[in-house]
């Protein structure tokens, strides 16, 4: 079934903006995608320059002689930086009607056009999104935001030691498989006949090494190229692995050209 394509704003996403007493926020996490995890730089920012943006809040529904108690569409993390600074209210744009389908709309906003979620995260919400048929019209906004998608931070750690020669954390030791040492001192080839083959990795210049990465990533670009003209036609998961390692090339452009490592 083709989707009708969201052209205009959610019909209720223009609520007044208020100040709402923290306490009155409750904690559920219908709409929260990711920990909230550390808020402290954000917290100093709002106590030098105050809250400026809004979260977005919506009433739960209630009896009519209760208090009016509120559910978080966005902004957890401003809401965490408020606690964190024991504020007592926080500047919210408040939605006295907004119906599930707005509210998603208005919660993955951020999440997948504004921050890129990382590709695990953006994996497990498309997951979310299929088992309760939620926003099925958000699933091509997932495949878009998985292109952006920063790298995870171990993937990026292995590679950038990739880089500077170190062992795969998962490489065996260097006492498995090791040449056995005979009484001489010599190194003795456990595998039959030895040979010039074994003597192990070549060694190579800084200008050699600067060169053949260069070469390489020439050629590279030049598959990439081909590739980029018949990428329909390549298959998903070829795709996907393409896209992760470009991925890796992006992240790690700043730091090659600042000189860090």
């Amino acid at each position: 079934m083709e989707l009708e394509p969201r052209t205009t704003a959610p019909a209720h996403a223009t609520g007044a903006v208020e100040f709402v007493p923290l306490a009155d926020v409750t904690d559920d996490a219908t709409f929260r995608f990711r920990d909230v995890g550390d808020v402290a730089a954000l917290a100093a920012s709002i106590g030098r320059l105050g809250h400026l943006v809004p979260v977005e809040l919506r009433p739960l529904p209630g009896a009519p002689d209760e208090p009016v108690r509120y559910q978080v569409v966005a902004g957890f993390r401003r809401l965490a930086a408020l606690r964190l600074l024991a504020r007592e209210r926080v500047l919210a744009r408040v939605h006295t009607v907004l119906d599930d389908d707005d509210a998603w709309a208005i919660a993955l906003a951020q999440a997948l056009l504004g921050e890129p979620l990382r590709a695990s995260e953006l994996d497990a919400l498309r997951a979310r999104l299929a088992a309760s048929r939620t926003a099925p019209w958000a699933e091509e906004l997932v495949d878009e935001a998985l292109v952006r998608a920063p790298v995870e931070p171990d993937e990026r750690e292995r590679f950038l030691a990739f880089l500077a020669g170190a062992p795969p954390a998962d490489a065996p030791a260097e006492d498995e498989g090791a040449p056995a040492e005979d009484e001489g001192g010599a190194l003795e080839d456990p595998a039959e006949g030895g040979g010039e083959e074994d003597a192990g990795p070549v060694e190579m210049t800084p200008e050699e090494l600067a060169d053949d990465l260069a070469q390489r990533m020439f050629e590279v670009n030049q598959d990439l190229a081909v590739a980029f003209d018949a990428w329909s036609e390549l298959p998903e998961e070829g795709r996907r692995m393409i896209l992760d390692q470009a991925r890796y090339v992006v992240e790690l452009f700043p730091l090659l050209r600042g000189g860090r490592r």
